[in-house]
């Protein structure tokens, strides 16, 4: 049995973390909590009470001491820049990294010393399909070689350094594909939510030094978003053949040609898709990463929240 004392973490359950919560107050209807939850997810507002409050209400105390760090930097150069506090939030395909950051997203920007979160997704910095083809490697879509990371480092820097208002590429999940013709701003939030796959992702080993900042570098906090790898592999499944019910059937749809398969042909298409590109990227990039964030937080087979680390050291 592995002696948690000497661990980088500490450990907490469920129960253990909701009573952190001292006082945080529910400011989450179940009708937003049912806009917010993505497909597949099962989160209820008693999970928002239990584990969403209890880290918010640590991310704000770090964030009200940053913002007294920066205030004793600013009386000190005699200026008023305002640096924004960015969180990453990191995690495999289909494990709810996108449900997650919206409902943390909404609880964070009911605290008032912080009312301005904004979230962005690291898809709109993936190369467009174009190039992927290009350097052939579309079938590498989502791994670190597949991102604009140069892209991704400048918009992190320009934010963090207070410029006022910066854009990033946006992505359509139904085009497959970066729409050229769209933006989205991000303009001096209090708050930065950045969500992607490969986001605590060290710099390559023999990259230049123009490489060697990694995007984590540009975060205060980071969280990871674990589950079991056969459970998550579950999960893809069951959201590849609801997509076949929704998302593949909208006009101009990149996965159109899986709308019509039975349920056994999407069964063995998603399962194939999983294994030759999603666990691939999970076990070469994504896993490796999880110890590097400030928070793990553990998942179950009802994608309820179990265990909850905190890093310590």
């Amino acid at each position: 049995m592995q002696n948690t004392n000497l661990s980088p973490y500490r450990e907490f359950s469920a129960r253990e973390w909701e009573a952190l919560r001292k006082g945080a107050e529910l400011t989450l209807s179940a009708a937003e909590l049912d806009q917010l939850r993505g497909m597949g997810e099962t989160v209820d507002l008693r999970e928002v009470e239990k584990i969403y409050l209890p880290l918010s209400r640590l991310l704000s105390l770090y964030v009200e001491g940053k913002q007294s760090l920066f205030g004793a930097t600013n009386a000190f150069l005699g200026s008023a820049q305002k640096v924004p506090f960015i969180i990453g939030v990191a995690g495999s395909v289909a494990v709810g990294k996108s449900t997650f950051s919206r409902i943390l997203r909404h609880l964070l920007a009911r605290w008032p010393n912080h009312p301005k979160v904004d979230l962005v997704t690291t898809d709109g910095f993936l190369y467009p399909n174009a190039i992927l083809e290009q350097n052939q490697i579309m079938d590498r879509k989502g791994f670190p070689e597949s991102f604009d990371t140069d892209r991704l480092r400048g918009f992190l820097n320009d934010v963090k350094s207070g410029v006022p208002k910066v854009s990033a590429p946006v992505y359509s999940h139904i085009a497959y594909d970066i729409l050229p013709d769209e933006q989205i701003s991000v303009s001096s939030p209090d708050i930065l939510i950045v969500e992607g796959l490969n986001v605590l992702q060290p710099a390559r080993v023999g990259a230049a030094e123009s490489d060697a900042t990694f995007v984590s570098d540009y975060f205060d906090f980071s969280i990871f978003i674990d589950a079991e790898t056969d459970i998550v592999q579950q999960w893809y499944v069951e959201r590849f053949l609801g997509l076949r019910e929704t998302a593949f059937r909208q006009p101009g749809a990149y996965f159109q040609r899986y709308a019509d398969l039975s349920e056994d042909a999407a069964i063995t298409t998603a399962t194939d898709i999983w294994t030759r590109i999603n666990l691939k990227n999970l076990n070469e990039n994504i896993l490796p990463t999880r110890g590097r964030a400030d928070l793990i937080l553990h998942k179950s087979t009802d994608h309820s929240i179990d265990r909850v680390l905190l890093r310590k050291i």
